[in-house]
């Protein structure tokens, strides 16, 4: 029995909290790290595997990179950028999307069950990378003076009410742009993982109590939250590329 009574584990910050599983000068390697070596590792091998000798009458395995590599191409890319500005984005949004649908997915893996995108230095990391392709590309296409019109919204249509609106533009493209880009992410996985984990737990606890009806109750909710989250990890890589090309996009159109 525990302090609060009852004994029941509750899950918390802890639940996402990693003991190192080795230390090499100083840096811990630990369970989140591994996970996200091999998701690097299988979205290198899957499409390596896929197109590294790909044929015209497609295997089975080339058949299907094709059809993720498509779904990502027109129902994101194309849709955002257009064919002819977005093609040349395509293999970093393709790479961008398996990345982090396979972080989400390890959330209902056996043996590995944690979503790597909860721990909010790998959405931080990625939309640090969209946002400087952004403003490189802003510059790169505008120059220094259509670079700050770009990020302030700059209107002199607007009147007496253009500083106001710059500066809250200025501010939200250049800081606020990428934290809610990466926290997005982030709190999807995180508020996830831990209903995941709050059920799961509860069955247990629930069956060791001899409380059989709630514990199964508890059971159909986990079942149901693995089948939700399949779908939650999809959208939400979805979302997030969708949103990288948007910046993307916004980058070499004239400033809003």
């Amino acid at each position: 029995m525990s302090d609060n009574g009852c004994g029941f584990p509750a899950p918390g910050l802890h639940s996402f909290l990693f003991k190192p599983m080795a230390t090499v000068g100083g840096f811990e390697f630990n369970k989140v790290m591994l996970l996200a070596l091999i998701t690097t590792g299988l979205v290198i091998t899957f499409f390596t595997l896929a197109f590294g000798k790909a044929k015209v009458v497609p295997g089975k395995l080339q058949m299907v990179g094709e059809a993720g590599y498509d779904f990502v191409r027109r129902s994101i890319v194309y849709e955002t950028l257009g064919k002819k500005e977005g093609e040349k984005y395509v293999p970093f949004m393709v790479s961008l999307f398996f990345f982090i649908w396979i972080m989400n997915i390890w959330s209902v893996i056996p043996l590995a069950q944690f979503p790597v995108s909860s721990i909010i230095a790998f959405p931080m990391v990625l939309a640090a990378i969209v946002w400087i392709i952004w403003v490189s590309l802003t510059f790169k296409r505008h120059g220094f003076v259509g670079f700050f019109k770009n990020v302030t919204g700059y209107d002199k249509s607007l009147g007496p009410v253009l500083p106001l609106v710059m500066f809250i533009e200025f501010f939200s493209n250049l800081l606020v742009r990428p934290f809610t880009h990466a926290v997005r992410l982030f709190a999807n996985m995180f508020a996830g993982h831990l209903m995941l984990v709050m059920f799961t737990v509860a069955s247990w606890y629930l069956l060791n109590s001899w409380l059989i009806p709630a514990a199964g109750v508890s059971f159909v909710m986990t079942v149901a939250m693995i089948g939700f989250e399949l779908f939650v990890q999809a959208v939400q890589a979805y979302v997030f590329v969708l949103l990288a090309c948007t910046y993307i996009q916004g980058a070499l159109a004239e400033h809003h």
